[in-house]
């Protein structure tokens, strides 16, 4: 492996740490309705004898900002989907309405709103840790890479420098994005 190669390795391992946490941080509520709040929960409906994501057998939608509306293909999944989501994570209640499965979302209070920016610094640390993962993964490459005389002294010093810069372009990508969630989470 070249320096280039491991370089190019690096910062696609910590781009995906951050991109995971971005995912992680869009099914964290807000206070407003998002269909992303059900789509990255992967709920997961027993429907027809097997076990199907929810947004392979149904549209979701937000009609207004204080509700989700899950519409399935096949009216008689209704139960399932409403049995599924009352188990899941999302702690709301389900209601059937004719043809469809309405969320409704509820004002969030001061103290939830703390209870999840904790959650979402909580997340952001286990992206850093993480990101200093693949730093130190970088950085026992380029000792390897030296013992194999693939690099000289001063490339060794060249390339640390390379993967620290990236960690340090990741970890304060990840810091902005916790201070834009938490901005979201404690807008009312």
């Amino acid at each position: 492996m070249d320096e280039e190669t491991l370089l190019l390795e690096t910062e696609a391992s910590m781009e995906e740490a951050v991109e995971r946490m971005s995912a992680d941080f869009a099914g964290v509520r807000t206070g407003k309705a998002s269909p992303s709040l059900v789509d990255n929960m992967d709920i997961f409906v027993s429907s027809y004898g097997m076990s199907m994501k929810l947004k392979a057998i149904a549209v979701v939608s937000t009609p207004d900002a204080r509700s989700i509306l899950i519409q399935p293909f096949d009216p008689s999944t209704l139960n399932d989907i409403k049995k599924s989501i009352a188990e899941s994570k999302l702690n709301i209640t389900p209601i059937i309405d004719a043809r469809s499965v309405r969320l409704p979302i509820p004002e969030l209070s001061g103290e939830r709103r703390k209870e999840l920016c904790k959650y979402v610094k909580s997340l952001a640390e286990d992206t850093r840790v993480r990101i200093r993962g693949v730093r130190k993964s970088g950085m026992d490459s380029i000792k390897k890479m030296k013992a194999d005389n693939v690099l000289t002294e001063d490339g060794v010093r060249q390339a640390e420098d390379k993967v620290q810069k990236l960690t340090d372009k990741y970890v304060k990508k990840v810091d902005e994005l916790v201070v834009a969630k938490e901005k979201e989470i404690m807008t009312v």
